[in-house]
């Protein structure tokens, strides 16, 4: 009949791993085109859900499931450490599967995830992250293309000058080391690093703080969602820097603004493990 318009209830379940939350939705129930327009409307804290993104639990055959991930901008991630974990919490709390180990796809990589459950839900998640990447061309970094690694290289923002270390972990991170992660003016120096001539696919900044050898603390500025919580993939690019600078051990606490996660970089394999938390907030439907 013209000028009706289709409306659609949309179930959906919020989830948070350390503070990043996102929208989670079963991608086989619902056949969604603008994804991208979705995203920004559902991610907004006041006038839609709320959340760092949207992610859509799909199945797939090359694992388990398959994560399909936008931010809060409507741009497709790559990889998310902390939403990986809530993936696995869901599909397992749900009875989609029975498997306390599970592959999950994302953007064409496959993770191992770790389940720990108890009275038949899941508590905390391992996740097999992969291995960290330094070369520059790979991250992408547009310096010194000779370099083997970007370790502790100069940037400079709103006139001021930082040193940076490199890593992708899926997506691409600078890791940047100063006195109090707390003071950093993250809104003003968070989007000038994520749009820096340097990375031509953005970049994703964790300003941290070398508590001990066991310890780190650090605050995040995720390219496409402004400063969250807490970023899993993010915690595993610093505990990297860190451990290639010879600043820590090869297993670290990353404390967040959301909690903490433990990473541990098995150097013999070249693997990256995180362990954390996932939590379920609430569920519920939106028409859209």
């Amino acid at each position: 009949m013209k000028g009706m318009v289709n409306i659609m209830k949309l179930s959906f379940t919020k989830m948070h791993g350390c503070g990043n939350d996102y929208v989670y939705i079963n991608g086989e129930e619902y056949n969604i085109t603008n994804k991208k327009d979705l995203a920004i409307r559902l991610s907004d804290r006041h006038f839609g859900i709320g959340g760092d993104g949207i992610i859509f639990i799909n199945p797939s055959t090359r694992a388990d499931f398959e994560m399909e991930m936008y931010n809060a901008d409507g741009s497709r991630a790559e990889m998310c450490g902390n939403g990986i974990r809530s993936v696995a919490k869901y599909v397992y709390d749900k009875k989609m599967t029975s498997k306390k180990e599970l592959k999950i796809e994302s953007a064409g990589s496959i993770k191992t995830t770790w389940l720990t459950t108890e009275n038949d839900k899941v508590k905390a998640v391992k996740v097999n992250m992969g291995s960290p990447i330094f070369k520059p061309e790979h991250i992408p970094v547009l310096f010194d293309q000779t370099k083997v690694a970007i370790q502790e290289e100069l940037i400079e923002a709103d006139g001021k000058k930082y040193r940076f270390t490199a890593v992708s972990m899926g997506n691409p991170h600078a890791v940047i080391q100063v006195d109090d992660p707390m003071e950093i003016e993250i809104d003003k120096i968070g989007p000038l690093m994520e749009h820096h001539p340097y990375f031509p696919k953005r970049i994703n900044t964790e300003f941290i703080k070398v508590v001990d050898r066991e310890n780190i603390t650090m605050r995040v500025w995720e390219r496409g969602s402004g400063e969250t919580l807490a970023c899993g993939t993010g915690a595993c690019a610093v505990a990297a820097a860190c451990i290639l600078n010879g600043l820590t051990e090869n297993k670290v606490t990353v404390k967040l603004l959301g909690g903490s996660l433990v990473i541990e970089w098995d150097r013999e394999q070249d693997q990256i493990f995180m362990t954390g938390p996932a939590e379920t907030v609430f569920e519920g439907t939106i028409e859209i």
